[in-house]
């Protein structure tokens, strides 16, 4: 009698929260046509005789029994607009046939669980999906009767597996358990190729291509469609308007994980979801450190501030830079670095026209630089080599903050980032008045047929400009807490 009250209490609680999903939600998502006309220019590229197969992103473990938040592999939910997790998604090139009719795609899901919901939150289950856009959609555990003869195929193309998918034993339609019956089904076997001569019993699968995919999904990626410029270009000002709010609230005294409190404050103000890579706040040498994510020094001081953030809005996330004096003033030798990298971001962004090939900004960029430190005395020569010029400067933002492409030539409504930058370590090879200063500007640049058009323009780059907004009074200016230290 117990269990089934329990039983009884637990469906009535799905029931009201199903119902209320609909309720003071976000509605400005991709939507389903979006994702259903995705999936057509998908179709539309893959060769005859093929299936494509995708796989929802794993579930990352942070540690004993807590778990990452979920988020969705990028194309998987460019191609369906589903966020859950433990499901499997085919595309077929042509109509197939079977007793209840033609179908061009397949799509498996995480059933509906009472007990599960009231844990982790609601599941759209079958009927949710189909309401997507979906036709044929089915629960997990059904994949493993799949009827479909992947021997048919002239071509079978997914990504290939690497094997970091944890197994859920409560649960025989996770993640791990799909991988696993795709596997039998198409006769796979690691590395899909290399297989001992000597063992004739087994089938290996000659139509499987594991490469294939990415190249298709990034010619789909690279070009944005007018929907997916919205909210790229929202989560791109979300990301500028943080970089305005701490250069008005910047002070010595601040500490870089402060910095980064205030950058993603903003982003929740605006109603961004996440951030879309770990933030990164690094003041004087810190900032000499591409990918530095500690952000715990407890004093900026008067040192330059490289802040490389991003909002995610609605899945898209933005990427933009900008280095600033913690003090409101730029050092002479702080000012030189900084107004070198901004002429060089300037001649690249120049660069970003329809037909101009995606390498020559950051060419042109790397001669101007090295130019510029040889006049500064930093190196002797434009030819020598160092490592004050670390990286290139023009990659893809969308669904991921590196999107995937084909970087060959610019096309209209493509987005991709300008960031040149500068990095001169303590202990460098150079007069000791440079050590300690790490300069990254980066915006957001959209290609048009009217030219280049910065995303990122509201927060201000020019180093004058910058002083001038650091002159500002913040919001934050009056803001403290008490001190928990004090007894």
């Amino acid at each position: 009698m117990y269990t089934k009250k329990i039983v009884i209490a637990l469906l009535l609680f799905t029931t009201t929260f199903s119902f209320s999903q609909g309720k003071d939600l976000p509605k400005d998502f991709l939507s389903n046509s979006f994702h259903k006309e995705r999936r057509a220019a998908l179709r539309a590229k893959m060769p005859k005789n093929s299936v494509a197969v995708f796989f929802a992103n794993a579930t990352r473990n942070r540690a004993n029994d807590v778990d990452y938040v979920y988020h969705q592999d990028p194309n998987f939910y460019y191609l369906t607009g589903y966020k859950e997790q433990n499901s499997v998604l085919l595309v077929f090139s042509e109509d197939q046939q079977s007793d209840k009719g033609s179908f061009n795609e397949l799509f498996y899901i995480q059933r509906r669980d009472a007990r599960a919901e009231m844990w982790n939150g609601y599941r759209l289950g079958v009927e949710g999906v189909k309401k997507m856009g979906f036709k044929d959609v089915f629960v997990g555990e059904e994949f493993a009767n799949i009827s479909i003869d992947f021997s048919k195929f002239d071509k079978i193309i997914f990504t290939d597996f690497k094997n970091d998918v944890r197994d859920d034993k409560r649960n025989k339609a996770d993640l791990y358990d799909l991988i696993k019956t795709f596997k039998t089904k198409i006769s796979y076997q690691t590395s899909t190729s290399k297989m001992p001569a000597s063992d004739k019993n087994i089938k290996v699968a000659t139509n499987i291509d594991v490469r294939m995919l990415s190249g298709i999904m990034a010619t789909l990626r690279e070009v944005k469609t007018k929907e997916e410029l919205v909210l790229l270009k929202k989560a791109v000002r979300i990301s500028a308007m943080g970089q305005v709010e701490i250069m008005k609230a910047m002070h010595p005294g601040m500490s870089e994980t402060e910095v980064q409190g205030i950058h993603e404050f903003v982003y929740k103000k605006y109603g961004a979801e996440y951030e879309g890579y770990p933030s990164i706040v690094g003041a004087g040498n810190n900032g000499c450190i591409l990918h530095y994510v500690e952000n715990n020094k407890l004093s900026l001081n008067n040192d330059l501030v490289l802040m490389d953030l991003g909002a995610e809005y609605r899945g898209y996330t933005a990427d933009v830079t900008r280095t600033i004096p913690a003090n409101g003033k730029f050092s002479k030798e702080q000012k030189l670095i900084y107004d070198l990298v901004y002429e060089a971001q300037e001649a690249g962004i120049a660069q970003y026209v329809i037909g101009g090939k995606i390498s020559t900004p950051g060419q042109t960029a790397r001669r101007i630089v090295n130019e510029g430190l040889v006049k500064l005395g930093i190196i002797k020569t434009v030819n020598d080599r160092h490592m004050y010029w670390a990286h290139g400067t023009s990659h893809h933002i969308g669904l991921d903050v590196h999107d995937p492409g084909n970087y060959k030539t610019f096309e209209e409504n493509m987005v991709l980032t300008m960031e040149p930058g500068i990095y001169i370590p303590d202990g460098s090879d150079c007069d000791p008045k440079w050590w300690g200063i790490g300069v990254r500007i980066e915006d957001d640049i959209l290609i048009t047929k009217n030219g280049p058009v910065n995303l990122s323009a509201d927060a201000p780059r020019k180093s004058d400009e910058i002083e001038k907004m650091m002159r500002k009074k913040s919001i934050f200016s009056h803001y403290t807490l008490p001190d928990l230290d004090k007894k």
